[in-house]
């Protein structure tokens, strides 16, 4: 899995070329804590890059979740709306957030890669 990250703590899988999968990382949920709300993008709407796309709730704090690339949000993750732990003890994997169709690939390369996300955490 090719994942990649924002400065806003996002990360982004773009192996399906169809629709590359957006979550948070683990340092975001670590940080918020236990997860208790989500509010996911609507299908079918188009955002642009940084654009507030959802919101996610804890028991410590709420934060805005950030579109990480421009694109059409083609599907959410009706399970983490049903149970929002998901976000907290599968944030790569079950506990994804949403797919998007992208618009332009290219603002992938402005993404970070997982040594250079690390190194990002390291000033934090």
């Amino acid at each position: 899995m090719t994942v990649q990250f924002t400065t806003d703590h996002e990360w982004v899988n773009a192996a399906d070329t169809a629709a590359a999968v957006v979550g948070i990382t683990v340092h975001a949920q670590d940080a918020l804590g236990d997860v208790v709300f989500v509010d996911l993008p609507e299908v079918g709407k188009t955002y642009t890059k940084g654009e507030v796309a959802g919101v996610v709730e804890s028991v410590k704090a709420a934060a805005d979740v950030y579109m990480p690339v421009s694109g059409e949000v083609v599907e959410v993750n009706e399970a983490l709306r049903d149970d929002p732990s998901l976000a907290n003890t599968a944030p790569l994997d079950a506990g994804w957030f949403f797919k998007v169709k992208l618009a332009n690939p290219a603002e992938l390369d402005g993404l970070m890669d997982s040594t250079a996300y690390d190194e990002l955490l390291k000033t934090l």
